[in-house]
């Protein structure tokens, strides 16, 4: 069965002429091809100011972002490549366990077979699938680069904090016509990032992110993955 398709344009209310919160949430997607249109640095500030409205325990604020673009962006870019073709990873840390079990890795296989077939892409052909997979680390075209951080001595709630603050990013983007690619896979290659970048040994990277105005041309950009029933996930509890 195939994902939902994705439309081609930002949902937006008829009556106010803005988009929704329903629809920003609804519409949101890993975009996997942008066209190279420059962001101004005074909408990169708007979303990260607006993300850092984000809930935190006891306010503790842990997230930190190095936003990078143009040649830096290049050179991180190159470096993060070469490491991945030479099979030089660091990994910051486990993402998945080793090995996943149900019904994870069915539906991790589901949405990679997906892509591959909008990449046109044949299953068996691994050679192809791995220089899709290396788009990663050419931001698939995106002209900025964000990487969020925190204090290494901080513990599960941080990275609780985290993630709402990177939901927020990824939100906000939406209201100002841009889309994202949120991309862990930088993780694997973390010493790379640390070096290039300049993040202290004291911080770990949690993940990368890509930012721009989508290329909605694209086939890739058609994939939306599919979301469990709400009686999949959801217990009920009342009196």
């Amino acid at each position: 069965m195939h994902d939902h398709v994705a439309t081609n344009s930002l949902p937006i209310d008829q009556k106010t002429g803005k988009m929704t919160v329903g629809d920003a949430i609804l519409g949101r997607h890993s975009i996997r091809r942008f066209k190279s249109t420059p962001v101004p640095i005074s909408t990169i500030e708007a979303i990260l100011h607006q993300a850092s409205r984000a809930p935190s325990g006891t306010n503790t604020q842990p997230w930190k972002v190095y936003c990078v673009m143009g040649k830096r962006r290049d050179q991180l870019s190159q470096a993060v490549l070469d490491a991945a073709r030479k099979g030089e990873k660091t990994e910051e840390y486990p993402y998945m366990p080793a090995p996943i079990g149900e019904p994870y890795l069915t539906r991790r296989r589901r949405v990679g077979y997906e892509l591959y077939r909008l990449y046109g892409i044949e299953r068996d052909d691994y050679p192809r699938r791995r220089e899709a997979m290396l788009r990663n680390f050419e931001f698939f075209g995106a002209p900025v680069g964000l990487f969020i951080s925190m204090d290494r001595a901080l513990v599960y709630g941080s990275w609780l904090d985290c993630g709402m603050f990177m939901q927020n990013i990824m939100l906000s983007a939406r209201g100002h016509g841009l889309e994202t690619c949120p991309q862990q896979a930088w993780c694997e290659f973390g010493q790379v990032v640390h070096d290039q970048l300049d993040i202290p040994a004291d911080q770990i990277l949690i993940s990368g992110m890509s930012l721009g105005y989508a290329d909605f041309d694209a086939p890739e950009n058609t994939l939306v993955s599919e979301r469990e029933p709400l009686e999949h996930f959801v217990t009920f509890l009342s009196d």
